[in-house]
C-alpha cells in the first residue's frame, strides 16, 4: 500500500480519536489533516503505521485541547460538543465503547478531565491501545499512564448517567416524541419526558437562547409545543436523525437549512435530557446554517391566539 492508501484506510480511526479527545468536528478534521501533512513530510517508515498516526494525533489534540479549554472557560451560555451525526469508524468488538463515548452526556463528562487523562481514556476505554502504545502516544511511562486512566475511569464512572441499552426502544419513544412535538401536542409530550427532564440550548451568544436551562415535564412540554406550531407553520422541518449516538433530530427552515440539532437521553422510558446546538459556528459541517434570528422572528409572527406560551 502506497502511504496515501494507509492513510486514507486510517483516516476513520483519526478522526474518531480526535473528536472524542476535542469534542469539535473542525478541530478534528484539522488535526486529522495536520497528521496526514507530518506523516507525508516524514521520511522514516514507521514498523506500525496505525501506532504511529494515532500517536500523532493524540499529540495534536491535546495541543488543541489545552487552548480550546481557555476559550471555553469564556464561552457565553452552556458549552455542548458540535454535534455529529455520524461516526465514521467502526469496530464490532468495541462497538459498546465507541457508542457510549460518543454521547452528549459522556463528552461532556470528558469535559472535567485534564487533557492527558482524556486521551488516555480515549485511547484505552474507547479504543482498546495497550499502555506501550498509550505510553509513546502522550510522553508518559506506562505507570504513569496507568494511573492517570485509572482516575480518568474514576472521574467517568462516577458522573456516569446508564442510558437505556435498547436501541430499538430508545428509537420508537423518540419517534413518539417527535410526531407529538411536530403536532404541538402537549400531553403527548409529557407523558414522554421524566418528571424532571431538562431542556438546554447552546447558542454560544451567536443565535436566539432558551435562557437558563427549562425543568420539569411540565414547562418543557408547553415550551416545546409553543415552538412547534409557529415553526412547522413557516415551513420549518423536523429531521428525525440520530446525534452523537443518541436519538435525536435536525432542525431545518424552509430551504433546507440547518437551524438547530436536537439530542435526547433517554432512561427508564422517559426522556431525561433534551440538548440542542443551535450555534451556528458548530453547525456548518451538517449542512448550510439557517439564519436563525430570522427563522425566530417569522415564527413569532406567525403565532396564533392559540399557541400555547
Amino acid at each position: 500500500m502506497t502511504r496515501t492508501e494507509e492513510f486514507e484506510e486510517l483516516r476513520p480511526l483519526l478522526f474518531s480519536i480526535a473528536y472524542r479527545i476535542l469534542g469539535s468536528v473542525s478541530e478534528a478534521e484539522d488535526a486529522v489533516q495536520e497528521t496526514w501533512l507530518r506523516y507525508e513530510g516524514s521520511s522514516a517508515r514507521p514498523v506500525s503505521t496505525r501506532a504511529y498516526l494515532s500517536a500523532v494525533i493524540t499529540r495534536l489534540s491535546i495541543d488543541v485541547l489545552r487552548s480550546a479549554r481557555r476559550r471555553r472557560e469564556e464561552y457565553v451560555g452552556p458549552w455542548f460538543p458540535e454535534p455529529l451525526l455520524a461516526d465514521p469508524y467502526e469496530d464490532p468488538e468495541r462497538s459498546a465503547e465507541l457508542a457510549d463515548s460518543l454521547s452528549m452526556a459522556a463528552l461532556l463528562l470528558l469535559e472535567r478531565l485534564t487533557p492527558l487523562e482524556r486521551a488516555v481514556f480515549v485511547l484505552r476505554e474507547v479504543f482498546g491501545f495497550g499502555y506501550p502504545e498509550i505510553a509513546s502516544a502522550v510522553g508518559r511511562s506506562e505507570a504513569a499512564c496507568r494511573q492517570l486512566g485509572v482516575r480518568a475511569r474514576r472521574h467517568m464512572d462516577a458522573g456516569r448517567p446508564r442510558f437505556e441499552a435498547d436501541r430499538k426502544e430508545r428509537e420508537e419513544l423518540a419517534g413518539r416524541f417527535f410526531e407529538a412535538f411536530r403536532e404541538g401536542d402537549v400531553d403527548g409530550l409529557r407523558e414522554l419526558l421524566a418528571a424532571d427532564v431538562r431542556m438546554i440550548g447552546d447558542s454560544g451568544g451567536k443565535a436566539p437562547q432558551w435562557g437558563r436551562a427549562i425543568a420539569g415535564a411540565g414547562k418543557v412540554s408547553q415550551m416545546l409545543a409553543a415552538i412547534a406550531g409557529p415553526f412547522i407553520r413557516i415551513g420549518g422541518s423536523v429531521e428525525d436523525h440520530e446525534v452523537n449516538g443518541q436519538p435525536g433530530a435536525v432542525f431545518r427552515d424552509r430551504d433546507g437549512n440547518v437551524l438547530n440539532t436536537l439530542a435526547l437521553d433517554v432512561l427508564d422510558g422517559r426522556i431525561q435530557t433534551i440538548r440542542s446546538v443551535i450555534n451556528p459556528d458548530k453547525l456548518g459541517h451538517v449542512g448550510p446554517v439557517a439564519d436563525a434570528w430570522a427563522v425566530v422572528r417569522e415564527a413569532k409572527e406567525a403565532r396564533l391566539p392559540t399557541d400555547r406560551t
